[in-house]
């Protein structure tokens, strides 16, 4: 059976890679681009770079939009801090689009290897060391919020507006640039740095990677990034709205450390994949 040149296999193969990123995905409020980008990486080792990327972020959309309506149902976006790390991250974002083009495929596998090997062991790290549980605040910081959830639990925070202007802008960059969506850095930065409530952390985090993904993608799109990833985005994307649905489901129900070590285990495997890819 074909499907738009590609055969039924392919097609059911795609959607549940898909299904298994939105799922792990939103769990972690991470979009799941750091698990797709390494998976497309190997699975099409002669594609150029910006098409991985492009693909990637258009998945990772489609994944945090998804997830973004499932926690805005229970309540735990912030969206005034969301809008405001959004819109920081958009110099980045078509920064790293146009960066992408430029870097050999070699030396793009090296990068994203190390990164994901670093990023490995710094989950590993706080899941052992529960860095990623909610941290006292500080009084001093400048913007202060307050936010109820579906529940009627209430969470009170502070947190400096520069510093997350600031992440947000590298975020943005490494996300457009490597294809990650960028949620693995964000939310431990807005949990372990910024002091937001993990719980908020992680449905905020989807709603900026809704937002800076979508920005992304244009951007790719604009610079023709997409004239052979587009069929390929719509399998994945198909998937991936259905996991990130699920992967909201189970976040009630799944203790997060021995995911976070799962996770760790999986990124440095991925990772030391590349930086051996011939």
């Amino acid at each position: 059976m074909d499907m738009m040149g590609y055969s039924l296999a392919t097609v059911l193969g795609l959607a549940f890679l898909g299904f298994a990123v939105g799922t792990f995905g939103t769990l972690i409020g991470a979009g799941g681009g750091f698990l797709l980008a390494p998976a497309l990486l190997l699975l099409y080792p002669h594609e150029r770079p910006e098409t991985i990327t492009a693909i990637s972020l258009a998945v990772v959309f489609f994944n945090a939009a998804s997830g973004s309506i499932a926690y805005a149902q229970q309540k735990r976006i912030d969206y005034r801090s969301g809008l405001y790390f959004a819109l920081a991250s958009v110099p980045g974002t078509l920064l790293g689009a146009y960066t992408t083009g430029f870097i050999p495929r070699q030396t793009f596998n090296l990068v994203f290897g190390c990164l994901l090997f670093i990023l490995g062991w710094l989950v590993f790290i706080n899941a052992k060391q529960r860095l990623l549980s909610p941290q006292t605040s500080d009084p001093k910081a400048t913007t202060h919020c307050h936010l109820v959830d579906r529940n009627g639990e209430e969470y009170r925070w502070f947190y400096s507006m520069r510093l997350g202007v600031a992440i947000s802008l590298g975020v943005g960059y490494l996300s457009s640039l490597l294809g990650i969506g960028g949620g693995i850095i964000h939310v431990p930065a807005l949990a372990r740095v910024l002091h937001f409530p993990v719980r908020i952390a992680t449905a905020t985090s989807h709603f900026i990677l809704a937002l800076v993904a979508l920005m992304g993608t244009i951007a790719h799109i604009a610079l023709g990034a997409f004239a052979h990833g587009s069929r390929r985005t719509l399998f994945l994307s198909l998937g991936v709205v259905l996991g990130a649905q699920f992967g909201a489901h189970l976040s009630h129900r799944i203790q997060g450390t021995w995911i976070l070590r799962a996770l760790a285990n999986a990124l440095c495997l991925v990772g030391l994949r590349l930086l051996f890819l011939h």
